[in-house]
């Protein structure tokens, strides 16, 4: 071996020889997302279904569905007879992805640790042969939202550290060979969740995040119980059994018991008579006021709240549910009205797990106000149990007709997406309509631009913001244009509700085709001016093009805090950039800097500005559809990764877990 002469280096020299022979043995070259990913085909690819070459972009693979900075961020093989073992060092080398998918193939062996997946928020490994414990690392993927395990072998508990992950909104680990007892998750992300076909057992946690579930997901565990499924618990479900030892201390101990009992029942005689003539007096004072008191506690139980069919509910008076009466039959998915013809409640969603509540359930819950439109009184409803959901009562029962209403109930409660707020039921009777929603603490879009001004007046968002929220809006309303015939035909910021982690849903979307198209009630100047001039005839029906039109007037209220009281297409035309600039500018002057004061920021503003622009064309011909639209958006949003610094961030009033951050949900749009 030859051995280096030191003394003809200088010291400056030797430093700097010393520091970087040391960083190369603590930091080895990291491999790339292409070597890592032939390093994992060669693992689990033996027919070839991957046809990835080396000296091609990876990010133009198959299956790469997503790049960021040139890095892999959503991973989709799927259905692909994939087969073999996940190699643990080729996936943890793609740290940076966000979604990684292996849905429907033969994969086997154990779900390898991923702890090197620290950016990952959904994991599909559904439909496989894998099998071993349940893979405990997830719980450490801070940012995870889904974990689809469902259709495997996987066995052993359910861990409880999976309550550290406090995004948590879709958990499937039916099918499996899962033991043990259910942890008590807590989150209030959780939106789905199934464990049905495992070997679970012991009590269900009554968490409020569990509470809204109910038998079928948890169908198949014959040893569970719990009031989600009707199975009282018993000690035996509680708890061991009592040991030989206890039974006959417990057997040798009773004949003195039975004495003990029969002298305390024979000094009991004499005073159970005088007990039972106090007794009787106390009934006859009672059927004296009864019949008052009952007339008392109806008028106050009408007087609590939503007091459907009555005056209280014009009025939004009170804090209950109630008025409507009545007992359900017990059923799932529907419960009844004694008698005929008087409505029901129906749940919705195929595939989906039916919530834990009854009509009954329902019409008990506290009421508040949360506000009126034009289609009807919103109000947040609290259950006995603590569950919380939305109820819509809407403002016309007559239209459309009964058969017509529930036909369009069944499309509407079939729509599932991450950025749509699903309609959980709806209940109808000949007077009355009430839809049921999932319900949104963090409020709406409305409020997080002008907070509590009733004017309107609010500041405009950091474009790194306006551009976040713009790509969950395209995203939602696209998903919803793609059920044909399907509109949103109310699209505002106040039918914008912001999610568990700040993302943006769209609600009360299909109802315009409810209003009476002969009722001569006009919308208010704020929803007029979201309307496509086409469509601000109410008995015009809405069309995908109007959509796009109301999404450019949002963009506009994002950019600019300003709410569309009057006119804002009309009145700016042409000059909309310019009008945008102005109002950004007075921000800034004011002390409010909306912007990052760089080039780069001023580029990506005016890209969404000229979105906009497009989007409220007079013509609706020349209006994109909103797949081209949501692609104008994203390619902006990934021209801005390369260019973001440190000021890229949103101001104050936007919470800290809403930033320029990229949103990737494994979910068909």
């Amino acid at each position: 071996m030859e051995l280096v002469n030191v003394s003809r280096y200088s010291p400056l020299s030797l430093f700097f020889l010393f520091f970087f022979s040391l960083f190369s043995l603590l930091s080895p070259v990291r491999s790339t997302d292409a070597e890592a990913l032939l390093s994992l085909k060669s693992s689990i690819d033996p027919l070839n279904s991957l046809p990835w070459q080396k000296n091609q972009d990876v990010c133009n693979w198959k299956g790469i569905k997503e790049c960021l900075n040139g890095r892999v961020s959503k991973l989709v093989l799927e259905y692909l007879n994939l087969t073999g073992t996940l190699d643990e060092r080729s996936i943890n080398q793609l740290d940076q992805l966000r979604v990684l998918s292996f849905k429907g193939n033969a994969l086997s062996g154990p779900v390898p640790t991923l702890s090197g997946l620290v950016n990952l928020k959904s994991l599909y490994l559904n439909e496989n042969k894998l099998s071993g414990g349940f893979p405990e690392s997830l719980s450490g993927l801070h940012r995870l939202k889904v974990i689809v395990l469902a259709g495997n072998q996987i066995s052993g508990d359910i861990p409880l550290s999976l309550l550290k992950l406090r995004r948590l909104y879709i958990l499937y680990l039916e099918d499996n060979q899962l033991t043990g007892t259910i942890p008590p998750l807590n989150q209030t992300s959780l939106r789905f969740f199934n464990v049905s076909n495992n070997k679970l057992s012991g009590k269900i946690p009554a968490t409020p995040a569990l509470v809204r579930f109910n038998t079928s997901s948890f169908l198949g565990n014959i040893d569970l119980c719990g009031e989600q499924i009707q199975n009282p618990c018993s000690n035996t479900n509680l708890g061991p059994a009592p040991s030989p030892d206890s039974k006959r201390s417990s057997k040798s101990s009773s004949s003195s018991k039975r004495a003990k009992l029969i002298k305390i029942v024979a000094g009991s005689v004499g005073g159970l008579v005088v007990v039972v003539l106090l007794l009787t007096g106390v009934v006859l004072v009672c059927l004296v006021r009864k019949k008052s008191e009952k007339g008392k506690e109806s008028t106050e139980t009408r007087s609590k709240g939503i007091d459907v069919g009555g005056e209280a509910a014009e009025r939004g008076e009170g804090s209950g549910v109630s008025g409507m009466g009545g007992n359900n039959g017990g059923k799932q998915g529907g419960f009844s009205w004694e008698g005929e013809g008087l409505g029901s409640l129906v749940f919705l969603g195929a595939g989906d797990q039916q919530m834990s509540y009854s009509l009954e359930d329902l019409l008990k819950a506290s009421a508040e106000t949360l506000g009126r439109g034009t289609m009807g009184s919103t109000y947040k409803a609290v259950m006995e149990s603590g569950f919380i959901v939305t109820v819509k009562r809407l403002k016309d029962a007559r239209y459309p007709r009964l058969e017509e209403f529930g036909r369009q109930m069944d499309v509407l409660g079939r729509l599932r997406h991450p950025n749509v707020v699903p309609l959980r039921a709806y209940f109808q009777a000949k007077e009355e309509r009430l839809l049921v929603y999932d319900y949104f603490p963090n409020g709406s879009l409305f409020s997080l631009i002008h907070g509590t001004r009733t004017s309107g007046g609010g500041k405009p968002l950091h474009w790194t913001s306006c551009l976040k929220i713009a790509e969950d809006l395209a995203t939602g309303l696209l998903y919803i244009h793609q059920n044909p015939g399907l509109t949103h035909g109310n699209l505002k910021s106040s039918n914008v509700l912001l999610g568990s982690d700040f993302e943006s849903c769209l609600t009360d979307y299909g109802l315009a085709s409810f209003r009476d198209p002969d009722s001569l009630e006009e919308p208010s100047a704020t929803t007029l001016f979201y309307r496509a001039p086409e469509c601000r005839d109410p008995r015009k029906a809405s069309t995908q093009p109007a959509d796009v039109y109301s999404f450019g007037v949002l963009i506009l209220e994002l950019l600019t805090g300003k709410t569309p009281f009057q006119d804002l297409v009309q009145q700016h035309g042409s000059d909309i950039p310019k009008w945008v600039r102005s109002v950004r500018e007075e921000e800034t002057e004011s002390g409010d800097e909306p912007n990052s004061g760089n080039e780069a920021s001023e580029e990506k503003l005016q890209a969404l500005v000229n979105i906009a622009v497009v989007c409220v064309s007079v013509v609706p011909e020349n209006r994109p559809t909103m797949r081209e639209v949501l692609k104008m958006i994203r390619d902006t949003r990934a021209e801005a990764h390369f260019s973001s610094n440190s000021s890229d961030h949103s101001p104050g009033r936007w919470s800290d877990t809403v930033q320029s951050l990229p949103r990737e949900e494994h979910l068909s749009i």
